[in-house]
């Protein structure tokens, strides 16, 4: 379809009415120009987020809120989201970095490997739309998008100790790659035991996914290889994976608990 009209406004409220009408929301525009550009963009308005000002980053108390407009350069520019930057080099290229915000990267179809990263660290979606502003689990974001009419405009995070913070991203090349595989997790030990353990998966299935099976496989033992290899062959049982350019659903499915361990162990 092609765009007939462009639509900036200065306002989340005028932002939302806009939606509200059917113009399809873009951010930064990285995963949106190229449906423009092949004339499959599913509308013909376009409402850009710039002016609205749902950009930022407020780090306290442990706690990171950042605008659904923040650029990844941004966070990885951010002293309060240090342990977020392995990650986010790994997004795209820089230069892609300067433009993809954190809330399109969550939203996109499929999401993007930032939102392995908030779906590990089960993070809270802020929302708002013509009924008002709502909180959603990131992982239902993640399943079932927004209601009609509705933007993104921040996510919450519990920000992670970097001891217990653990993340690859595996890829053909270094940048610009979709990912073979992405792992985000946090665990946490105690008396050399695993209490805690939330694992989320990208590349492997339509959607990230939580590797329930994973965690219970883990919860309560020590983290030794054996150990975590046995979790990674439990994690098949979570995930869908299929055929790409970038690997098969075979070596998907064969490499699993290896990429687990190497992200887990080093």
């Amino acid at each position: 379809m092609v765009v007939e009209a462009v639509h900036v406004p200065d306002s989340l409220a005028e932002a939302t009415a806009q939606a509200a009408r059917g113009g399809h929301v873009m951010a930064g525009g990285t995963a949106v120009m190229p449906l423009v550009n092949y004339g499959i963009v599913p509308g013909p308005e376009l409402v850009s987020l710039r002016r609205t000002g749902l950009a930022g980053i407020e780090v306290g108390d442990g706690t990171a809120r950042i605008g659904a407009t923040t650029t990844f350069s941004e966070v990885a520019d951010s002293p309060g989201l240090s342990v977020f930057r392995p990650a986010v080099a790994t997004i795209a290229s820089p230069v892609i970095r300067n433009m993809a915000t954190v809330g399109g990267n969550l939203l996109t179809d499929p999401p993007g490997d930032f939102a392995t990263c908030l779906l590990a660290l089960d993070a809270t979606c802020e929302v708002a739309g013509a009924g008002g502003s709502r909180d959603v689990p990131v992982a239902e974001v993640i399943d079932s998008g927004l209601r009609p009419g509705e933007l993104l405009t921040a996510v919450v995070v519990r920000l992670p100790a970097g001891a217990n913070w653990f993340y690859r991203k595996v890829t053909r090349r270094r940048m610009n790659s979709g990912a073979i595989m992405t792992i985000a997790a946090t665990v946490e030990t105690a008396g050399g035991l695993v209490t805690t353990a939330r694992i989320a998966l990208g590349g492997l299935a339509p959607r990230p996914v939580r590797a329930a099976s994973a965690e219970r496989a883990l919860a309560g033992r020590p983290l030794v290889p054996d150990v975590v290899m046995e979790a990674g062959e439990a994690a098949r049982a979570d995930v869908t994976p299929a055929d790409d350019p970038f690997a098969s659903a075979w070596y998907r499915n064969r490499v699993l608990p290896v990429h687990l361990r190497r992200a887990l162990l080093g």
